[in-house]
């Protein structure tokens, strides 16, 4: 079958809801071994138990992506238990607020976690893969880091991190076979959309995501199980000869708005 994960381990970060949720359900369902790294153990152990229900191979690693020791303790007790094949840095929290209302805590949390977290996996993971042969890490960067979007300042300083990052491990670890890549994606319906919308517009729900969903030219937002379909491609070894490339997800966000 294409696209099978069989026989690999994958970690997920962030894999307990939204996007690393629906990567997670699908990279289990294709054959791989999950291993969910997430803030919240309870969201994730939910996850999990979804995809054992059904089947498939699944375990919580609760911890945050910024605390460098506990990442790579959390690695290395992963990699015990067995190579390392995927590593997916999909964790990653949001801030609105232009330059002027976005203060020094606020950018200090968003690099935590969206720059320092990303660094903290691949660091922790590379030499593990190194020492297997190869292996393959895909980061959630986002449209943010491409282009201009309002009120968005701090969110996308880190995700034009997470594009040179990817850019730089890429070229470094090509001759130890690790490909590095990453997804650009725009709106995509999540529990945090929902989130925001009750606490910003109240009442107004609908008629904000419906505003919300018509900036993209395709006219609606995206799915998670659409962005976890192109995450499955491009660490399954049909991707094999893709690496240093980003790959929006965008319906025509980027090139059509441009």
């Amino acid at each position: 079958m294409p696209f099978t994960l069989e026989h690999k381990q994958a970690v997920i970060t962030g894999g307990g809801s939204g996007i690393g949720a629906a990567i997670a359900r699908l990279f289990a369902r294709n054959g791989a071994r999950v291993c969910i790294l997430d803030f919240n153990a309870e969201q994730a152990g939910q996850v999990a138990a979804t995809i054992t229900e059904a089947g498939g191979s699944a375990r919580v690693y609760a911890g945050d992506v910024g605390d460098t020791d506990a990442v790579k303790e959390t690695i290395d007790r992963i990699a015990g238990e067995g190579p390392i094949d995927i590593l997916v840095n999909n964790a990653g929290i949001a801030h609105v607020g232009n330059l002027e209302k976005t203060g020094p805590d606020d950018l200090d949390r968003l690099y935590r976690v969206n720059v320092k977290g990303v660094y903290n996996c691949m660091q922790a993971c590379l030499p593990h893969m190194k020492a297997n042969g190869g292996g393959v890490i895909l980061n959630m960067a986002s449209v943010a880091g491409l282009v201009g979007i309002a009120d968005r300042f701090a969110y996308s300083m880190t995700k034009g991190a997470v594009l040179a990052m990817t850019l730089s491990v890429a070229k470094d670890y090509v001759a130890d076979r690790i490909r590095c890549n990453s997804i650009s994606p725009a709106r995509i319906h999540t529990p945090f959309v929902d989130g925001f919308l009750a606490k910003n517009y109240p009442g107004k729900e609908g008629e904000m995501f419906e505003k919300l969903s018509k900036t993209q030219p395709i006219g609606r937002m995206g799915t998670p199980e659409e962005v976890a379909a192109l995450a499955l491609y491009l660490c399954s070894d049909e991707a094999g000869f893709i690496t240093g490339t980003d790959y929006p997800i965008d319906g025509g966000f980027v090139k059509l708005n441009t």
